[in-house]
């Protein structure tokens, strides 16, 4: 310090470093996320607990959850192996991209045109709980240079 008391010259202001990180945080917060012009757009939710209906009972939404998504080549319930809890130790098509659900439960990921199956990872294997009149599991279409927009809710801890 000087003899005067004021602060020596070489003080960094730390105010001034505040006001960057609130800045940078703002403008990351409300940033449009970019989206992809051909895929999948998605919300992963987690639902636990009573969600039965009933009279003055509002339904439970669940939570948005962080969880790596996996894109396979379209899936038909026997080209699985699953397991004796309703998930799957393996799948055997391809696998075509793995993406992770950001915490806000959304998670974007580019495709070509097709029909793919979605799967989440969960600790005792993959999960995906949807299915189409030909057993296949999770179908989701990409059509050229349109998003399609899925919700995929994880229920195996939900009661209806």
């Amino acid at each position: 310090m000087t003899g005067n008391g004021n602060k020596p010259a070489n003080c960094f202001p730390f105010w001034a470093v505040w006001v960057v990180v609130t800045a940078f945080t703002i403008a990351c917060k409300t940033s449009p996320a970019r989206k992809p012009l051909q895929g999948i757009c998605g919300t992963v939710i987690f639902k636990s607990g009573n969600h039965m209906p009933g009279p003055d009972r509002p339904q439970p939404k669940g939570q948005p959850v962080v969880r790596e998504v996996l894109i396979y080549e379209l899936t038909k319930t026997d080209q699985t192996e699953p397991t004796e809890d309703g998930f799957y130790a393996r799948v055997k098509t391809r696998l075509v991209k793995k993406v992770k659900s950001n915490p806000d439960g959304t998670f974007y990921v580019s495709l070509p045109a097709g029909t793919y199956s979605v799967f989440v990872q969960e600790e005792k294997g993959l999960y995906a709980n949807l299915f189409d009149g030909d057993n296949n599991i999770f179908p989701v279409t990409v059509e050229k240079n349109r998003q399609s927009t899925i919700t995929f809710e994880i229920t195996y801890q939900a009661v209806y």
